[in-house]
């Protein structure tokens, strides 16, 4: 669906300037959350939460107002073709308010926010270790739609319009798929990324805790079957989940090879600005409404990636996966 004119435009690029929008815009961000999580729950319980952040959900309204403009980068913050291997590239912006509405956790809560890319953190090498083994958990099942994920922590994976526990349906199969290196890779890039947000936003990185939703993704161009399978949609990571602080992506395919679509962009007042995926690439950001993001829709191709979420509240925490012991022998 397109919408003619410019007024939609205007409102998303006006938010911080004009108050009454911003309010507006997060008012409908927040209704949509509350009512995806609300059906979400009441359908099926466990390991379904985590459709929320897979499909990236947010107010109806707000989706109306920038569908026409899916194409429209005005900046282009880091290429495909560049390589970002000295120091992350920065790309600082004023911290939001929606800090201020939770307990404040010194050496971890952002005082400094933006976003940043780097891709000397993990090798070309590991991405391709770490997206075969996306590929094999996700051959045993995929959404029917475009958008499948895998979570190796609570065991969440798409299956047809709906999700199993990988570890309990798939039982002794799960030593056949996954091996101990490959959780040790995982574990290892996951404290590298979190090494480098923190090292990046001057935080102690020993608060920062791993929190859920954590998973793997993968998007095609297959016609979405469920509200599940609509990955598109701006939103605000802290709107969704009150517990992030701190949203990093690790890219495991390239931009303009593996698919077309598919960038990440930040939706700013006055523009958007991409980041355009390389496999081994890892993209992170402070998690408020100063970060308001989307991701277009894959046109061609398979769009492999891994969301690593960290939050400052230990209540929040969850553990690095494991292989069953089961499995292990």
């Amino acid at each position: 669906m397109r919408l003619s004119g410019s007024s939609g435009l205007e409102m998303v690029r006006n938010r911080n300037a004009q108050g009454s929008n911003a309010t507006e815009i997060e008012k409908k961000i927040k209704r949509g959350n509350a009512l995806r999580q609300s059906s979400a729950w009441k359908g099926s319980r466990g390991p379904a939460a985590l459709l929320l952040v897979a499909v990236s959900l947010c107010g109806a309204a707000v989706w109306l107002y920038v569908t026409s403009y899916d194409s429209e980068i005005t900046e282009t913050l880091v290429s495909h073709s560049e390589l970002v291997t000295s120091k992350p590239r920065v790309f600082p912006v004023q911290c939001s308010e929606d800090y201020e509405n939770y307990k404040r956790y010194p050496g971890c809560t952002p005082q400094k926010c933006g976003r940043a890319v780097t891709d000397s953190v993990v090798t070309r090498e590991e991405a391709q270790v770490l997206r075969r083994l996306a590929e094999r958990g996700l051959a045993l099942a995929g959404s029917e739609g475009g958008a499948s994920i895998l979570d190796l922590h609570s065991g969440a994976l798409s299956m047809g319009k709906q999700f199993v526990n990988i570890y309990r349906y798939f039982g002794d199969q799960i030593g056949d798929v996954f091996t101990q290196e490959d959780f040790e890779l995982y574990r290892d890039v996951r404290g590298r990324i979190q090494a480098v947000i923190a090292e990046t936003f001057g935080l102690e990185p020993t608060l920062m805790y791993l929190t859920k939703p954590t998973f793997f993704s993968r998007i095609n161009s297959t016609a979405a079957k469920t509200q599940h399978d609509e990955y598109w949609h701006p939103h605000i990571d802290k709107v969704t989940y009150g517990s992030f602080d701190y949203t990093s992506l690790l890219y495991l395919s390239d931009y303009g090879s593996d698919f077309t679509g598919g960038r990440f962009i930040f939706m700013d007042q006055n523009g958007n600005r991409t980041v355009e995926p390389r496999a081994g690439r890892v993209s992170f950001f402070s998690s408020g409404t100063e970060n308001l993001h989307r991701v277009e829709r894959v046109t061609w191709g398979t769009r492999f990636a891994i969301t690593v979420s960290f939050t400052c509240d230990p209540a929040y925490a969850i553990a690095d996966p494991a292989l069953p012991s089961d499995t292990q022998g």
